[in-house]
Formats: C-alpha cells, sequence, structure tokens
C-alpha cells in the first residue's frame, strides 16, 4: 500500500495514490477584496431582482443613505445562455438569469467600456439575497462565484443579505452596515413598490388612452424615489423609547426612537398621495370592459420578475385581454415573520442550550425569552402590515390588502404543512384557495423554475385541492427559458375557461342592473369621476370581475339619482382594446 504526503500534511493511502496523479484539492471559497466602510464612496453596488420599480425604488434609498448603487439590466435570453456558459449544469433560471446578466454587464465593462479586470474588483460588488434553504438557492452564492470565476472575474464581491438579516463577505461582516435607517427605507420601498405595481397592473387593461398611465407611473416612481432619497430625520429620543429599547435590547434607544418616528410619520403617505392625484388627473379609464383576473402565485423570483425569466407572462396576459393580479413582495416578508412566529411557538419551554443551571430555572428562563422574542416578532409583523395598509390607502386603498397569514395557514393546512419550509413553503397552496374561495380571480396562475423542489411539492399538494374544487381554474407553468411557445398554448387554453366564465358574468350582472351597456355607458359618461382609475368598486358577492362589479356599482348609483334621465345614449364611446 503506497503512501504520499499532501500539500496540507495529510496522507494520501491506497491504491489510487499515485505518485504522477494530480492531488485532489478541497474547495475553497474564493478570497476577495475586503469592503470596508472607508470603501463606500468608490464602490458601487449592483442591485437587481425584483420589480423594475421596485429595484430603482431600492436603488434610491442606498444613495440617500450615502451608497453608491447601479441597476443590472432586466435578465434577458442571451443572460441565461451566458449563465448556463459560465455556471454548472442543473440550476434553476433564476441563478442562470440573475448571474448571466451580471456577468455580461461587467464583461461590458471590461470589453466595451474599457475598464480593466482590476478595476472592476475593485469597484464593483454585488448585493443579493441569500439563505441556507432545502432547495437550490441555498446554493446560489457558490453558483455566482463560480461563474464569475470562470468569467475572468475571480475575487469579485458577492455580498449576501441572508434571511438572518446579515450582511456577510467571505463569513464575515463587511463594509455595508444594515443600520436601522437603511433598513427601514428598504421595507418602505418594498412596500410602496409593491403599491404601485399593483396599481398599474390594475388599471393598465382598463385604460382609455394607451400609454397615459406608463407616463403617469414614470411621473409617481420619481417623486417615491426623491422621498426615500431624502428621509425625514427622527426625533430626540423619549421615554417610550428607552423603555423599548430596554425592553428588546436596542443597542441605542435612537433606534426605537426611529421606528416610533417612521409609524407616526405620514412622509411617505403623503408622497404616495400625491401620486394618486396624478393618476386621477392624467388617467381616464373604462370599467365597463369584462377582463378576466388571473391571480399570479409561484417561485418567488418567476412570480415577480418583469422579463424573459418568466416569458415576460404579464404583457402576456395583459395583451390576451386578462387584468393581472400580481403578488406582492411584502407577502413573502409576512410570512417569513410568521414563519419565525411559529418556530418560536414550537420551541415555548425548550431550553436554548444545556448549562448548569438547575432544570426548572433553565426552563423559566428560556420561557420569558421565548415570551420576549415572541412579543418582538408580533410586534414587527404587526407594524408592517400597519404600514402596508397606511402606504395603500395613501394611494387610493383600491388594490388588494395583505391577506392574513394565519388564514393562509388554516386553509393550505389540510394539504401542506406549514412547518415544510422552502420556497413559498404553504403559500401557494393557500392562495390558490383563498382568491378562489373568496372570488378573487377567475384563474390562479403559478410561475416557477423548472425543478423547483418546494413548487414541486406545492404542486402535488394542488391535486388535492383540485379534486376538493372541481370548479377552480389552476395551471401550474415552469419556466425553462426556451419553452414560451409551449407555455402560452397552455395559458390560452386556460385563459379562454377564464374568459367564458367573466363574460357569463358580466352578462349576468348586467341583467341584475336592469340596464343596457349604453345606458350604463352614457351614464358613466356623464360623472367624470366613474372614469377615474382609483375610484373604490364594492366588491359584490359571488362577483370577481372589475367590470361586473363595476356595472352593478354603477346601477345602484343609478337607482338612487333622480337626475340620471339627462344622460343620452351614445354619449360615451368606449375605446375598444
Amino acid at each position: 500500500m503506497q503512501q504520499h504526503p499532501t500539500p496540507h500534511g495529510a496522507t494520501l493511502t491506497g491504491p489510487a495514490a499515485d505518485p504522477a496523479a494530480p492531488f485532489a484539492q478541497h474547495y475553497r471559497r474564493p478570497q476577495e477584496h475586503p469592503f470596508r466602510a472607508e470603501d463606500r464612496e468608490r464602490v458601487t453596488l449592483l442591485l437587481g431582482g425584483l420589480t423594475r420599480s421596485q429595484d430603482r425604488l431600492l436603488q434610491a434609498v442606498f444613495e440617500g443613505q450615502g451608497y453608491r448603487a447601479a441597476l443590472l439590466p432586466l435578465p434577458t435570453r442571451a443572460d441565461l445562455q451566458t449563465g448556463k456558459e459560465y455556471g454548472n449544469n442543473g440550476q434553476c433560471n433564476p441563478t442562470y438569469f440573475t448571474v448571466g446578466s451580471l456577468v455580461r454587464y461587467l464583461i461590458r465593462l471590461r470589453d466595451e467600456e474599457g475598464m480593466g479586470t482590476q478595476q472592476i474588483l475593485r469597484d464593483y460588488a454585488f448585493l443579493t439575497a441569500g439563505s441556507c434553504g432545502p432547495c437550490r438557492f441555498g446554493m446560489y452564492e457558490s453558483e455566482y462565484r463560480l461563474a464569475l470565476r470562470n468569467a475572468g472575474f475571480e475575487g469579485f464581491r458577492v455580498l449576501i443579505f441572508e434571511q438572518s438579516g446579515a450582511i456577510t463577505q467571505n463569513g464575515e461582516r463587511g463594509g455595508l452596515e444594515i443600520t436601522p435607517e437603511l433598513f427601514l427605507g428598504l421595507l418602505n420601498a418594498i412596500l410602496i413598490g409593491d403599491t404601485l405595481n399593483a396599481i398599474g397592473y390594475q388599471v393598465r387593461p382598463y385604460e382609455r388612452e394607451p400609454g397615459a398611465l406608463q407616463r403617469t407611473m414614470e411621473a409617481c416612481i420619481r417623486l417615491c424615489e426623491e422621498a426615500l432619497r431624502n428621509p425625514p430625520q427622527p426625533a430626540a429620543p423619549g421615554l417610550v423609547a428607552h423603555l423599548l429599547a430596554r425592553l428588546f435590547n436596542l443597542k441605542q434607544p435612537q433606534h426605537a426612537a426611529l421606528l416610533l418616528d417612521r409609524l407616526r410619520s405620514g412622509y411617505y403617505c403623503d408622497t404616495l398621495e400625491r401620486c394618486r392625484e396624478l393618476l386621477e388627473q392624467q388617467v381616464e379609464v373604462d370599467y365597463t370592459r369584462p377582463r378576466p383576473l388571473v391571480k399570479i402565485t409561484g417561485e418567488f423570483w418567476a412570480q415577480t420578475t418583469e422579463g424573459e425569466g418568466n416569458y415576460h407572462i404579464f404583457r402576456f396576459l395583459e395583451g390576451e385581454g386578462a387584468e393581472v393580479l400580481v403578488e406582492p413582495v411584502a407577502t413573502w416578508v409576512d410570512y417569513l415573520l410568521h414563519d419565525i412566529d411559529l418556530k418560536l411557538r414550537d420551541r415555548r419551554g425548550l431550553p436554548a442550550s444545556l448549562d448548569g443551571t438547575p432544570y426548572p430555572t433553565r426552563t423559566l428562563r428560556s420561557m420569558l425569552q421565548g415570551f420576549r422574542r415572541r412579543v418582538a416578532v408580533r410586534l414587527a409583523q404587526w407594524a408592517f402590515v400597519r404600514e402596508h395598509e397606511r402606504i395603500r390607502h395613501a394611494a387610493g386603498g383600491t388594490t388588494h390588502p395583505l391577506v392574513s397569514q394565519h388564514e393562509l395557514q388554516a386553509l393550505g393546512h389540510p394539504y401542506y404543512n406549514p412547518r415544510a419550509t422552502g420556497g413559498e413553503g404553504y403559500l401557494e397552496v393557500a392562495k390558490n384557495i383563498y382568491y378562489f374561495h373568496r372570488h378573487l380571480a377567475h384563474m390562479t396562475l403559478s410561475l416557477k423554475p423548472f425543478g423547483c423542489m418546494p413548487s414541486t411539492q406545492s404542486d402535488g399538494a394542488q391535486a388535492a385541492v383540485m379534486a376538493h374544487y372541481p370548479d377552480l381554474i389552476y395551471l401550474p407553468v415552469e419556466t425553462s427559458g426556451e419553452g414560451e411557445i409551449n407555455a402560452y398554448s397552455r395559458v390560452q387554453m386556460a385563459l379562454g375557461e377564464a374568459k367564458s366564465r367573466c363574460k357569463e358574468e358580466f352578462r349576468a350582472a348586467l341583467a341584475q342592473s336592469g340596464h343596457t351597456l349604453e345606458e350604463i355607458r352614457a351614464y358613466v359618461a356623464a360623472h367624470p369621476e366613474l372614469r377615474r382609475p382609483l375610484q373604490p368598486i364594492p366588491h359584490h358577492p359571488a362577483t370577481i370581475g372589475r367590470a361586473a362589479n363595476f356595472i352593478l356599482h354603477v346601477a345602484a348609483r343609478m337607482a338612487n339619482d333622480p337626475a340620471r334621465h339627462a344622460t343620452t345614449p351614445g354619449q360615451f364611446v368606449p375605446h375598444d382594446a
């Protein structure tokens, strides 16, 4: 039996220990240039991964806190091919699209703008989310580093924003510090972006002048960017702030004062009210057009991105005459908080560690610590949902509120164990039932990467859901990057049934109203407030579509309007999409 020393002092034994064979090297994380506080004025943080409006708002937050930030381009098919070229086989397409977009951005800096590789490594860093979850998401970080090394950018900094909230680099804290100001700014950017996105998808299928909404939304995003870039200064901490800091072990009372100030302040709400005024002044809608409502669920990235990563599916659905009900990023944040609370509840009474403390004392101490943590998580969840509601109401209050996680857990529990985490967890199953049971969508479209493990588990549970709700229209679509023709065909078939239900519902609403469509449109023509995009439209029982609910709403107004005889049929000529 031959023995040979290795470069690290270990010994290889056995028949395979051939002196001429190369030694097998253990994997080592690539060493990167450290990102220090003094580098903030020079290093540009590259951002991307959410919707385009949210990415822009997040960029404004970082710039307002003294960082340099830039957005990666929206991923394209070419980015997918680049990601496959430089990365491992068998990864899911969020990895390929994201790292491909990053690599091609750096290649353009090097080859087209003449920037040297060392200058790129010195002046740029990539900030992204990370996790140690059960699916391939836990491998994203290593995949990013592998692809960067293979593309000639070994040592490029990848800063990981983990679910614990820490910014790490090579396992250590770097120069990017998540201060309370930055953290609250990022949360507000997500909430504002969610609201603006929901308004855009809600209004666009009904706008009378194509393009008017896009111009106005651009002005709204600029207003919100300016507000996030220049947040108000908090007041000095008072007695309540000191008590909260002591209760929750906050390092400084100023952190509690900042949180209290943001909860009381109407700064961002004032900005959203200005956006609402712009939309009401510059956009007119025709809510008498029946449009099937399609709820989007699925894996987080696939259901969020607005590019070729999901075949431009939102644009395709709108082109086919549907209204898209997108999922807010805030739902996922709320789900994470709820999951933390669930784990703390499961560990109630269990000691965090075994030491020499007597068992009764250790158990009591553990219960008190767990109670304090649960109170903190519950307060954080309450504050987050409250802020979402404030922003939503400031923007008109017509978009959907956040769904209670307790209700979603209860709906999904018969089909999906809430403690089986990873990906969207029980959310895919629960949201499918919720939006069908509450008559909020004609159809549910679930988007996911090919071979996504958590979504595959959800699809298995969806078979039982479909058996118990046979009238539910549910379509899962795996996005692989090259199968859009097949995906479009499947979506069109399911959407055809949703359209039939929507039109039948619209005809039933007209019959119930006792008026013809021409009479309804004539009344709308005589009342400008009924052409406002953010007018409140009551949701009637068992009525899903916005147009059907609008018909019933207008009919109720006509029944209580003594001057309705003054309108003449034919005054209002709607724009037919």
